[in-house]
C-alpha cells in the first residue's frame, strides 16, 4: 500500500465475461467505525463470500462496504430450473403473511425473480462450468477491490492537501495567538488602571497595582495551551505521512485540538484573542468533518 492516507469512500465497477455468461461487480464503501461487509450474490453463489471478504480485508482496514454482483447469460439456450425447495419455503411464508394481513398475493414472476427460486439447469451448467466461471468472477473480483482502494487512496491525496492547508491555518492563529497574549501584562495593566480611574479610587501604591496586574496575568496565561497547540500541529502533520490507517489517531487529534481551543477562550483577557480561538475552533470544526472519513 503506497503512502498517505486514504479515505472511506469510494466506488469501483468491474465488467466481465466468461463462456457465454455476463457479469459486473460494483463495489461501494463510505465510511464507518471498523471495516463492515454487505455482499448481494446470485443464487447459489454464497460459496464465494469467504473469498470476497478475504480479498477486501486484505486491502481495507475501515470502511462500510456493499457488494453487488449481476450475473446473466447471454446463450440462446440457456436453461433454468425451480428450486423446489426454496419456492416451497417461499410460498409458506406468503401464505402465512396472507393470513395474518390480509394482503393481495404475488404474482407468479415475483415469486420467482426471489433470490434461489431459479437457477441454473445443472445438466446444462456442470462442475466444472461453475468452477471456471466461479474463478473468473473472483479473478475480476480482485480488479474491482484495487480499483476502490485506488479510488479511496485518490480521495485521500486531496483530502491530505485539504489538511495541510487547514495546519497552517492553525499554525497562523496560533502564532497571533501569541502574539496577543505577549502584549496582555501590558494591556491588563492599563484597563485596570482606567476601572480604577473610573471608579475614583486614585490612591492605589503602585506595588498593589503591580500585584494585581501578575495575578490577572497568571489567570490568563494561556503559554502551555500555544505549547500544546503547536505540538498538536507537528503531531497530525507527521501522521498525513504515514502509509498506515490513521482516522482514528487524526479523530482523537481534534479533540485535542478543540480541548485546548476552549481553553484559551476562557482565558482570554481580550475580545481580540477570544477571536483568535473562535476562528480557531471553527477551523478544527471543518478539520474534524475531513477526518471523519479518513481510513
Amino acid at each position: 500500500m503506497s503512502s498517505g492516507i486514504s479515505s472511506m469512500t469510494g466506488f469501483a465497477r468491474v465488467d466481465g465475461a466468461h463462456e457465454g455468461w455476463r457479469y459486473a461487480w460494483e463495489l461501494r464503501s463510505v465510511n464507518g467505525r471498523g471495516l463492515e461487509w454487505r455482499c448481494r450474490l446470485p443464487g447459489g453463489y454464497d460459496g464465494l463470500e469467504p473469498d470476497l471478504r478475504k480479498a477486501v480485508k486484505k486491502q481495507l482496514s475501515r470502511g462500510s462496504v456493499t457488494v453487488n454482483l449481476t450475473l446473466s447469460n447471454d446463450q440462446p439456450g440457456a436453461q433454468y430450473r425451480v428450486n423446489e425447495a426454496v419456492l416451497s419455503n417461499a410460498i409458506a411464508m406468503i401464505e402465512s403473511l396472507n393470513g395474518r394481513l390480509k394482503c393481495a398475493l404475488p404474482q407468479p414472476e415475483g415469486i420467482l425473480s426471489l433470490r434461489g427460486v431459479m437457477e441454473p439447469a445443472e445438466e446444462v451448467f456442470d462442475k466444472d462450468a461453475q468452477a471456471a466461471l466461479e474463478a473468473a468472477l473472483l479473478a475480476d473480483f480482485n480488479v474491482g477491490v484495487e480499483a476502490l482502494a485506488t479510488a479511496r487512496r485518490n480521495e485521500g491525496t486531496e483530502m491530505t492537501a485539504v489538511l495541510e492547508n487547514q495546519f497552517a491555518t492553525l499554525e497562523k492563529l496560533t502564532a497571533d495567538a501569541a502574539a496577543n497574549a505577549a502584549l496582555a501584562p501590558a494591556a491588563l495593566r492599563q484597563r485596570l488602571e482606567k476601572q480604577l480611574s473610573e471608579l475614583l479610587v486614585s490612591d492605589v501604591a503602585e506595588e498593589r497595582l503591580a500585584q494585581e496586574v501578575a495575578l490577572l496575568a497568571i489567570k490568563a496565561d494561556i503559554r502551555e495551551e500555544l505549547d500544546r497547540l503547536r505540538s498538536h500541529i507537528a503531531t497530525g502533520r507527521a501522521l498525513l505521512k504515514k502509509s498506515e490507517p490513521v482516522g482514528r489517531e487524526l479523530d482523537f487529534l481534534t479533540q485535542e485540538f478543540n480541548r485546548e481551543a476552549n481553553t484559551l477562550c476562557s482565558k482570554a483577557p481580550d475580545m481580540d484573542l477570544k477571536r483568535i480561538g473562535l476562528e480557531l475552533k471553527r477551523v478544527i470544526d471543518q478539520m474534524r468533518e475531513q477526518v471523519q472519513n479518513i481510513e
